[in-house]
């Protein structure tokens, strides 16, 4: 794990490093740290990568925050079901997947000038043994909110002073996260995971995931939703089944963040 520098705030970081590329997701984290490059006077542009993974939304999102800001963005597209490491979707396939997209980003932020990678890995987060992270540490990228000591809820708590939309986001994970473990990626599961939960997010559920099991759909919901489910049952079993066998209820549900 990486030294924690609690001496060490953002103003800090940014007066040091005062030129950086951000790999940009349009979440709640990254969004603020965009934010306060921005506060602090760094040359800062954000990079978003799309791929397979990434619902539409999420770059909705990113661009909506970087346009509020006035934040120079630039979108790069990768094949990431190109790579036979990634799509065998192992338990190690966040470490490839990183190192697809942190390359990229690499390789566009050199071409502009930049030589400072950050990202908006945070205090809270568990870097342990973590694949993706171990990606990130390999290839030498930054993580300011991590440096400084900034959790979460602290992020949470500044971005909403700071006014930004991204403040209550709920935390959300990439589409190859609902397939299970050696189970083969396919365009064609990551398109039915995203449709289906464009789907339920329209009838008003927030941060919930709808994971394959086998050929069937296992909504893991929060608690204080469940009583959406009932009310909505038959419309979502036929949604949901235009892509899936069958729609089950994973009764433990998930905790709401």
């Amino acid at each position: 794990m990486r030294e924690r520098i609690t001496s060490v705030d953002l103003k800090t970081f940014f007066t040091e490093n005062n030129k950086v590329a951000l790999a940009f997701s349009g979440g709640v984290d990254s969004a603020y740290l965009l934010y306060a490059a921005i506060q602090n006077g760094a040359d800062v542009t954000a990079y978003y990568v799309k791929s397979a993974f990434q619902p539409q939304f999420e770059l909705d999102d990113a661009k909506r925050l970087a346009d509020g800001l006035g934040a120079k963005i630039k979108i790069i597209h990768a094949d990431v079901l190109a790579n036979d490491d990634v799509v065998k979707n192992p338990a190690n396939r966040c470490y490839y997947c990183k190192k697809i997209i942190f390359s990229l980003i690499l390789k566009a932020a050199a071409e502009d000038g930049y030589s400072v990678i950050i990202d908006g890995t945070n205090a809270s987060d568990d870097v342990g043994d973590r694949p993706g992270i171990k990606a990130l540490r390999e290839m030498e990228v930054k993580s300011p909110l991590q440096l400084c000591g900034l959790t979460k809820d602290m992020i949470r708590d500044l971005s909403k002073k700071a006014g930004l939309f991204t403040w209550d986001k709920p935390s959300y994970a990439c589409l190859a996260t609902r397939i299970p473990t050696g189970e083969i990626i396919t365009e064609e599961k990551l398109s039915a995971t995203e449709r289906s939960e464009e789907f339920l997010s329209s009838l008003g559920f927030r941060d919930f995931r709808i994971r394959r099991a086998g050929g069937a759909a296992k909504l893991q919901i929060p608690a204080g939703q469940i009583d959406l489910v009932i009310k909505n049952r038959e419309k979502i079993v036929e949604q949901l089944k235009k892509d899936y066998s069958s729609v089950l209820l994973d009764l433990e549900v998930r905790n709401e963040q």
